[in-house]
């Protein structure tokens, strides 16, 4: 049997998740994501449209090829089928044309990202699954910042520490998600910003950024800083790649933060 896929790929609309990472919404959903090759899902909303099963495509949430993204879905799904197999290293990133248009619905532009000092950041065609997170969450980097992440995570074990992945890539949708929950709530556009970034505007968005805890600490705080995870990554993680993006008084004015690092790809 040939081992099923371990990536995911991306487009605008639908993600295309390996089988045997999604868990089941109901009995019906357990049995036929057990024998599913790959899962297609809604990414604005998570909802599950259809399974590819060895006797062909079983759609799970009626008329969802009529939806936005669907013919995108199928082609890549289509290329999973091809006897050259899938090169996830060459699969590039997606266009910014449609997220671009639901910034300036919110009333944002470029201005925004002048102003912070933060480029558009591009979400990868293909994603590499990097193991799991330490909420048992299936993890997400490109290929690169999973092979170093992993090379760096077994490196730092054999020194005696642990280090675990708290979260990695993470979609626009996800970000813009935020934003409306939060605009439905009464909150204006301003006032979101203060705590949140514009959905484009995250390292996170390149599948190339991770937050990184210590076992038995609470994550995404300052006092990361005071472990010994903190203390082998300031030394050890440059050689791996990865980089601290926002130390103090960093020019984005984003708040420190010890558990964020970047894979900008390794030194000679």
């Amino acid at each position: 049997m040939r081992e099923r896929p371990r990536f995911l790929l991306n487009t605008p609309d639908i993600e295309l998740w390996p089988g045997g990472l999604l868990r089941a919404r109901s009995n019906a959903d357990a049995r036929i994501l057990s024998r599913a090759r790959a899962v297609l899902r809604r990414k604005h909303d998570g909802r599950y449209l259809a399974a590819l099963l060895p006797e062909g495509l079983h759609t799970l949430l009626p008329r969802w090829t009529r939806g936005p993204g669907a013919q995108a879905a199928l082609d890549a799904l289509d290329g999973l089928s091809t006897e050259h197999g899938f090169d996830i290293d060459a699969a590039g990133e997606l266009p910014l044309d449609r997220l671009i248009e639901r910034l300036h619905f919110l009333g944002l532009d470029e201005g925004y990202g002048d102003q912070a000092g933060l480029a558009l950041v591009p979400e990868p065609a293909a994603l590499a699954f990097a193991g799991f997170d330490r909420y048992r969450r299936p993890l997400w980097l490109t290929a690169s910042a999973t092979r170093a992440w992993q090379s760096m995570r077994q490196a730092a074990a054999a020194d005696g520490v642990a280090l675990e992945a708290i979260s990695g890539y993470r979609s626009h949708d996800y970000q813009l998600g935020i934003f409306e929950r939060k605009l439905a709530r009464g909150q204006s556009v301003q006032q979101i910003l203060t705590v949140n970034a514009a959905p484009g505007y995250s390292e996170h968005h390149s599948g190339n950024a991770l937050d990184i805890g210590a076992p038995g600490e609470l994550p995404a705080e300052e006092s990361f800083e005071a472990t010994a995870a903190f203390a082998w990554l300031t030394t050890h993680a440059g050689d791996a790649g990865f980089h601290m993006s926002y130390p103090r008084d960093n020019p984005h004015g984003i708040v420190y933060e010890p558990w964020h690092w970047h894979y900008r790809g390794a030194t000679s």
